[in-house]
């Protein structure tokens, strides 16, 4: 590991408790800065509810902390919009934001367009399948940002339970992303998940930000960021143990696809010959080919969308 980074591990990772919500609380009142959080759904009836609340309960009518709660639904086929909206997020539904630019499947679109229907200075996403969920998630990584003018983006870090075995999460994560920073970002090998989807940034950052509009969205976002405002402008905070959902192997294979195109994008701007990815099931006569398109669009930094614009000058 670098020096640099190793310094960095010593000065840009925390835990949850080193910033009681108090003290977050005065740092916000101090300078005046607005928080929303964001949370992309696409059918999570069973789990975003829950999230909701907890975030409204302690950080919103508990500790005034969070400004709004946005979900945004790309599309669910089940209650989603209903459990969120009685729960008290603000919900907005994915095709109803920029309809000029037609909305394509992919966690990252979802992000991107959010901006648009936030107001918070400080934007924390939190994904919308997790279980135990705990405030810290959100108290945790936006401190950071409420107390040191410095830091500009903050992941959560987190252990990642594969059933009961302890620490076999983030498979993609190991087996793609980190190998994929340490080889050509080496100053990111520190961060622990840096494919997690809780982690909360700056609106000044975030509107510069190229954003692919699927799975790739963590990896480019951390490395974009990087070459923006180098890395003692990011930091990362310990909030605990993420339950959440697993994907099965095909579905990976298609996020570490995707990660790699993200990849690829960023270390040449080369052209990929062939964007897809091929998989097999087994059928009635052996094993069938299935394949899929790898998300290669991205979305614009949203400073050079003219209605962004227009809403910041309004």
């Amino acid at each position: 590991m670098l020096e640099e980074v190793e310094r960095w591990l010593d000065a840009r990772s925390w835990a949850a408790g080193d910033r009681p919500v108090q003290h977050l609380l005065s740092a916000k009142h101090a300078t005046g800065q607005s928080v929303s959080v964001v949370l992309p759904a696409l059918d999570e009836e069973a789990t975003v509810g829950d999230i909701v609340a907890v975030i409204r309960r302690e950080l919103v009518l508990g500790v005034p902390l969070v400004d709004e709660i946005v979900v945004v639904d790309s599309g669910s086929s089940d209650r989603t919009s209903e459990v969120a909206a009685a729960a008290g997020a603000r919900v907005v539904h994915r095709d109803a934001i920029l309809p000029r630019i037609p909305a394509v499947p992919g966690k990252g679109e979802v992000l991107w367009r959010s901006l648009l229907v936030t107001g918070g200075d400080i934007v924390c996403f939190v994904d919308a399948d997790l279980r135990e969920f705990s405030a810290d998630f959100v108290s945790g990584i936006v401190g950071p940002l409420l107390t040191d003018p410095d830091v500009h983006l903050v992941k959560a870090m987190y252990d990642r339970p594969l059933g009961t075995a302890p620490g076999q999460g983030g498979r993609v994560t190991e087996l793609m992303a980190r190998p994929l920073l340490n080889m050509h970002w080496p100053q990111l090998a520190g961060f622990v998940q840096p494919l997690g989807g809780e982690y909360a940034a700056r609106r000044s950052l975030l509107e510069r930000l190229p954003f692919p509009v699927g799975y790739g969205v963590e990896l480019g976002m951390l490395v974009d960021a990087l070459h923006l405002v180098g890395l003692d402008a990011l930091a990362q905070v310990d909030v605990g143990v993420r339950v959440h959902r697993h994907q099965d192997g095909r579905a990976l294979g298609r996020m570490a696809a995707a990660i790699y195109r993200t990849a690829q994008l960023r270390l040449a701007r080369g052209h990929l010959v062939r964007p897809t990815l091929t998989q097999f099931e087994r059928g009635a006569d052996g094993f069938e080919p299935r394949t899929y398109a790898v998300d290669t669009e991205e979305r614009p930094p949203m400073t050079e969308i003219t209605e962004y614009a227009t809403r910041r000058v309004a």
